[in-house]
């Protein structure tokens, strides 16, 4: 019996101010290329089941372009008659019971099967039992139906726990919402032939268990998340569980250190064979803020021609404490976007402050310049 596990595909997840020539974000059509990627993969080996382990979306309102391209691509798994086990992840789980789920889209698809509503999903085939834990905002609720699963195993079948968890402390990832997996259920592992799970962004498997596993995500949403290994998961359940991680293509990320004090030699350097279409970030060292002021933030992107977005970075020098400070190379402006940016989720609303502030902003300049 062979499965593809994926997970934490996160559409409609959005970052850095650029737009691709159809004028959509770039880093939100990078999520739907590696998503329509996968699939691709799913149809080209036909495995007898597929597993998504929660965060389809990144939002539980997506936008619509979010909404409809998931519907489109999930259209042809359910075509060719492949069927889809889907969880809730915390993500798009709503907050609130006044909120619908997002998921509820997919119930009309014949050989997609979902998980959303605050209660574990049996669904059950011939060979094969498929135990689906979507994201539960009660922990009360959540033992409970980690007990109604262990009570309605059938061991005479092939069994699949899917979560969207953090089992153990070294999967932390400290957002709102995450839910820890209590360590006095982790007997429950034992029980099954495979537990699949989402939320961790990174393949793994637990060392404790050779059959408990996190897919991964499809695509990076922090540029402290480096890790190339994003893709998907195959696996063969028969008499000995196998396992193999399938990565793919995914833009560039590229990261440089370069000592401020040998700006332009350093710079001469750079091994930049990759760059057309990365994403850079130069960090820049040995800087104190005599030098920081002199060097000029368009003089560095230019040594970078064919780069998508490159951003900088300065490890300020505190000549009195002998400390180092991360700052980025921001004016007044492009602080304030940023800081709107990471604090407005609603989409529509961010793009209505930040063309506001970029109103406002634009008003002072040219006063400035007048003045």
């Amino acid at each position: 019996m062979r499965i593809i596990h994926f997970s934490d595909t996160h559409l409609g997840f959005s970052d850095l101010d650029v737009v691709n020539s159809d004028g959509v974000n770039m880093r939100e059509a990078d999520f739907y290329k590696a998503f329509s990627d996968i699939i691709d993969a799913i149809l080209k080996e036909k495995p007898d089941f597929v597993i998504h382990s929660g965060d389809l979306f990144h939002r539980a309102s997506p936008t619509n372009r979010a909404i409809t391209f998931a519907l489109s691509q999930i259209a042809r798994l359910d075509s060719a008659k492949i069927p889809l086990i889907l969880i809730a992840g915390n993500h798009e789980a709503p907050k609130s019971r006044a909120l619908a789920p997002i998921l509820k889209i997919f119930d009309s698809f014949k050989n997609v099967y979902v998980a959303y509503n605050q209660n574990a999903e049996i669904f059950e085939f011939k060979d094969i039992n498929f135990y689906a834990l979507p994201h539960i905002n009660s922990e009360e609720t959540i033992i409970k139906e980690l007990e109604r699963i262990e009570n309605s195993i059938d061991l005479d079948k092939k069994r699949v726990l899917i979560m969207h968890a953090t089992v153990g402390a070294h999967y932390l990832m400290h957002e709102f919402g995450e839910w820890v997996y209590p360590k006095d259920k982790e007997y429950l592992f034992g029980m099954f032939d495979y537990v699949a799970l989402g939320h961790w962004h990174g393949f793994s498997g637990l060392k404790k268990f050779n059959n408990v596993y996190y897919a991964g995500s499809s695509e990076r949403t922090s540029s402290n998340d480096i890790r190339s290994n994003k893709g998907y998961v195959t696996l063969k359940i028969d008499n000995k569980l196998s396992v193999k991680h399938k990565a793919i293509n995914l833009r560039k990320f590229l990261q440089f250190k370069i000592d401020a004090t040998k700006l332009d030699s350093q710079l001469k350097e750079l091994d930049l064979s990759e760059i057309d279409g990365a994403i850079v970030e130069v960090t820049l060292t040995n800087l104190d803020i005599n030098l920081s002021i002199e060097i000029d933030n368009s003089y560095i992107k230019s040594h970078f021609e064919g780069a998508s977005f490159v951003k900088i970075k300065r490890e300020i020098i505190q000549s009195s404490s002998g400390t180092i400070e991360n700052v980025e190379a921001l004016t007044l402006q492009d602080y304030f976007l940023e800081h709107i940016d990471s604090q407005i989720e609603d989409e529509e609303q961010k793009n209505r402050v930040i063309n506001k502030a970029k109103e406002l902003f634009s008003i002072v300049n040219s006063e400035g310049e007048s003045g």
